[in-house]
Parts: structure tokens; C-alpha cells; sequence
């Protein structure tokens, strides 16, 4: 099948799927004119996509990884999974769709860096390396779940199986989880990006152990103050933090705990701290989650956010295509807008409703 053609397939189905899931009160309005794009994305979203797109293919290095432009060091895995996860929403695979080029140098790269204890990280360049395994976890998985290559398909199964060990045995006594492997500790950002991997990983029909999964909800609920907030951690408490909240609640959409008390006041609390355009400190971060919460729950919340955060994302762009995302840099802020910006396609189960 010819690339344009199997583009415009991957369209359709989309846009089929945004009408059978979200009916007449997605209020969404379909600018675009266009049938083959799902509601909310206009033919100015789509530029600006397929710009970002352009960017990441064009900044792959030879090995397949991306690395951060910022001043937090490079993280290849972490950046390189990212990367990946930003194209595979456009709908492309490892073996179909203009970016499949791209994609399958990514998986290699990410499987090179599958070590034997399950841990996938390239540890010389990666101080926290759980972070980066977190995120090539759930990009792994998402393409295992579309891999037609059985050889390949085969080997993504090993990796994730080892991976998704390697994590419930760094669980910490408390239900969270730190740094590296070893730490014995906690903290929300952490734990956040391992019970999402594990998620995804369940959604593609790997098994997940479940008390590992009910052991990290509780220690989000136990991380949960008063106000709604969700605080760094349940050891040492303190303040709430509104990027760490977001990602909360994303993770408990994922867990399908919509109408849970915990999610609703997290959720209240994010949206009253958070600014949509704009904002200091870990503004990418927090929106990388926040709206694919929104998206989950749909309605006017949804309708109202995105409208906003991708007149606000398209402004942003740089003239070569590039998002400048917090401190981490070019990679991690176009790879972030991206996932936002093409969240109407659905293409990827972990983002779906």
C-alpha cells in the first residue's frame, strides 16, 4: 500500500473512531472542513503536526536516539522514548506510515538498551535512569501492540516482560518508586511514569501483576492532601505540586477510576493551579498529562482546554518546527506538544477513551 494512501486510511479510521466515541457532544467543533480529520484539529493544527513531526525525523541521530538540547544532561532513553511515543501518534508503525523509518531506528535503539536485569537505560549518560525506563516501557509497548514483524514482535515481548519485572521489584515498601532501580524510596514523578508503562503494557494483553498496581494507587492516595493536591511524596509530604497532580490523575483515568473521589478533587485542584497558556517552571511536564486526563473525560473540560492550549502550543512554535519544553529542550518540548496536539486522533491505546 502506497505511504499517501495508507495515510489517508489512517485518517478515516480516526476520524471514525472520534464519531462512534464521542458522538454529537464531543463539543468539539469540526473546523476543518475536512472528513478525514477528527474533530478539532484543523488544517493550521495539521501544519503545525506535520512541521513538529518533520523536526524529530530530522534530528534522529545516526543511532537512533534523540538527546536532550538542555542543561539536565542528555537522557537518550528517556528523550529517544519520548521521540518515538510523538511520532507513533501520528499513526505511523515500524513498518507503515511515512515515519516508519524513523520509528523502527527508535525501537532498536531502545531495545539495544534493554539490559539483561530488565532495566533499559543507557546508565553513562542517564543519572536517574527509572525515568527514561518508565517512558521506553510504555513506547515499547504501544508499538508491540501494532508490530506485524513477528521476529521483532517476539523480542519486544522479552524486553517488556523483563522490564515490567524489573519495576515491581524496585517497588518501595511504601508503593512508589525513585531514581535508579536500587534506591528503596519514592516520589510522585517517578512512580506516575512506571504505573503508566505498566498500564500500557496491560492494555496490549502483557500481564501486569495487579498488586503492584493497587500497591502504587494507594501510595497516590496516601501522597494526596487536603486541598486535592498530590504532594511530592508520602514520606515527606509537604506542599502540593500542581505538575505532579496532573499526572496523577492521568494515571487514575488510565486505572478507569473516572468518577473515584481521589481523581475528581486532583483533578479540581490541577485545573484551578495550572495555567493553560503559559506558566513557570514544569509547564510541558504538566500539561503532557493534564491534557491527556481532559481528553479521557472529555465534554466541555476538554473542549474548552484544547481549543486553548493548541492555539497556544501553535504560537509557540519555533520557525524549524521545534517546541522549547522547559529546561530538558527541543526534543522533549516538541515530542510533548506533539502528544497534546494529536490526542484527536487516538491513535495510541494508552491515550484512548
Amino acid at each position: 500500500m502506497k505511504r499517501t494512501t495508507f495515510a489517508l486510511v489512517l485518517l478515516a479510521a480516526a476520524a471514525a473512531a472520534q464519531g462512534s466515541t464521542q458522538g454529537g457532544d464531543s463539543g468539539l467543533p469540526d473546523l476543518s472542513g475536512d472528513k478525514l480529520r477528527p474533530r478539532g484539529i484543523t488544517a493550521k493544527a495539521e501544519r503545525s503536526i506535520q512541521r513538529g513531526l518533520q523536526y524529530l525525523a530530522r534530528t534522529q541521530n545516526r543511532d537512533g536516539s534523540w538527546r536532550s538540547a538542555g542543561g539536565y544532561g542528555s537522557y537518550p532513553v528517556a528523550m529517544t522514548a519520548l521521540a518515538g511515543t510523538a511520532l507513533l501518534c501520528s499513526g505511523s508503525t515500524t513498518t507503515r506510515g511515512p515515519y516508519s523509518p524513523y520509528i523502527r531506528r527508535c525501537v532498536e535503539f531502545l531495545l539495544r538498551n534493554a539490559m539483561n536485569n530488565g532495566l533499559i537505560s543507557a546508565l553513562r549518560e542517564e543519572a536517574r535512569p527509572m525515568y527514561g525506563h518508565g517512558f521506553a516501557t510504555l513506547c515499547l509497548a504501544q508499538v508491540y501492540g501494532m508490530e506485524e514483524d513477528l521476529t521483532r514482535q517476539k523480542r519486544l515481548h522479552r524486553v517488556l516482560k523483563k522490564a515490567i519485572e524489573l519495576i515491581a521489584r524496585s517497588q518501595s515498601s511504601a508503593g512508589g518508586w525513585l531514581y535508579a532501580p536500587d534506591d528503596n524510596g519514592d516520589e510522585g514523578s517517578v512512580t506516575i511514569t512506571q504505573v503508566q508503562s505498566l498500564r500500557a503494557c496491560r492494555n496490549v494483553g502483557i500481564s501486569v501483576p495487579i498488586k503492584v498496581i493497587t500497591k502504587a494507587i494507594k501510595y497516590i492516595a496516601d501522597c494526596q492532601n487536603p486541598d486535592g493536591g498530590i504532594a511530592y511524596s508520602a514520606r515527606s509530604r509537604g506542599s502540593s505540586r500542581p505538575p505532579i497532580t496532573a499526572a496523577a490523575v492521568a494515571v487514575l483515568y488510565n486505572a478507569g477510576k473516572y468518577d473515584d473521589p481521589m481523581a475528581e478533587k486532583a483533578l479540581s485542584y490541577a485545573l484551578r493551579t495550572l495555567p493553560v497558556t503559559g506558566g513557570s517552571g514544569h509547564h510541558y511536564y504538566a500539561h503532557y498529562y493534564l491534557a491527556q486526563a481532559l481528553y479521557q473525560r472529555g465534554g466541555k473540560d476538554w473542549t474548552q482546554y484544547f481549543t486553548k492550549k493548541s492555539t497556544w502550543l501553535m504560537r509557540q512554535q519555533r520557525a524549524d518546527g521545534s517546541w522549547q519544553g522547559d529546561g530538558p529542550g527541543t526534543t522533549y518540548g516538541t515530542s510533548v506538544a506533539l502528544v497534546i496536539l494529536q490526542l484527536p486522533y487516538s491513535y495510541l491505546p494508552i491515550y484512548q477513551r
